[in-house]
């Protein structure tokens, strides 16, 4: 009865689209560098670059876009740097998305020392409030759940809306799918395969960052260390679950933010009681591999990606 309450209720699927929507920017900005035929490990590195960059700017003085904006331009610096060794240079890219990682995530705790040496608790700034769409957000159940948001919720649909036209429905799409699916038919049409790629991995990347700034700027108002706490490599698996298409991914989000915020209503029912905390933790990563297990039997992995192009080879 306790699930069927929560599982019915607004508030929770409220808090499933919230806590949804830093996954869908950085799922997305993943989908574009995979279906350009380069897989992006340092996601979770530009998340925290991203968190970190956006507060900082907003507290420094920038309006939240303008936050919004500098996480969006660091992480396509970012990405800049991913791009030039895995694309032209054909470094691994597991190694070099790794070290981006470890690179981004070290630079942006030192960068945080060094601009707050004597801050025991971060600094909070004015994050995005909630905007209740009218008319839609007094729909019963539907408006509280879905269009009392804020308006980085709002702008990570329209982002998988714009992700999805310009894939399936641009030139522009048709060269990323296909620099990751035949690299040599887009050199044969003149167009340049490096470029395309090098693209795609930078405004990927700048969409990983604003997911990070999620975080920092409307699900919370400062930032701590370890905030992204994994979510960039959970993003990776749910482009692998939603077979590369911007619109299953965004259902995988979805399905697995509604798993973790289950798992924090359960904690707070009789079942809590009894049952350890750890075991709820555990619950969205396990009912999350068992639907990739369930979802990826049947994707069709990129013919291309991973793999390095270099014009005139066969």
């Amino acid at each position: 009865m306790e699930l069927f309450e929560i599982l019915t209720s607004a508030a929770f699927w409220a808090a499933a689209i919230r806590i949804a929507s830093p996954l869908i920017f950085a799922t997305m900005g993943e989908l574009i560098c995979e279906r350009a035929g380069v897989l992006n490990l340092g996601i979770e590195g530009i998340m925290v670059a991203g968190a970190f960059a956006g507060w900082i700017a907003v507290w420094a003085g920038l309006p939240l876009w303008g936050g919004v904006s500098v996480a969006f331009l660091v992480g396509v610096g970012l990405g800049g740097i991913h791009s030039i060794l895995s694309v032209p240079f054909g470094l691994s890219q597991h190694v070099v998305g790794i070290g981006l990682t470890l690179l981004a995530t070290s630079a942006t705790f030192y960068t945080y020392r060094v601009m707050l040496p004597e801050v025991s608790t971060p600094p909070k700034i004015d994050a995005f409030q909630p905007f209740h769409i009218p008319f839609l957000s007094e729909i019963p159940f539907f408006g509280p759940a879905l269009f009392q948001q804020t308006a980085l919720t709002y702008l990570a649909f329209i982002l998988v809306a714009v992700v999805s036209f310009t894939l399936y429905r641009t030139p522009l799409g048709l060269a990323v799918r296909a620099a990751g699916e035949s690299p040599a038919a887009v050199a044969a049409q003149g167009l340049s395969v490096t470029a395309i790629r090098m693209g795609a991995v930078m405004v990927g990347s700048g969409c990983m960052a604003v997911g990070g700034a999620f975080l920092t700027m409307s699900a919370f108002d400062s930032f701590f260390f370890d905030m992204v706490n994994g979510r960039g490599w959970i993003c990776i698996a749910l482009v692998v679950f939603g077979a590369w298409r911007p619109g299953k991914a965004l259902f995988g989000a979805i399905l697995f933010a509604a798993f973790d915020a289950l798992q924090i209503r359960l904690q707070q029912t009789g079942i809590g009681a009894v049952v350890p905390y750890q075991v709820f933790l555990m619950m969205p990563y396990i009912l999350s591999i068992i639907a990739l297990i369930v979802m990826s039997r049947r994707a069709e992995v990129p013919a291309a990606l991973m793999v390095p192009f270099n014009k005139g080879e066969r």
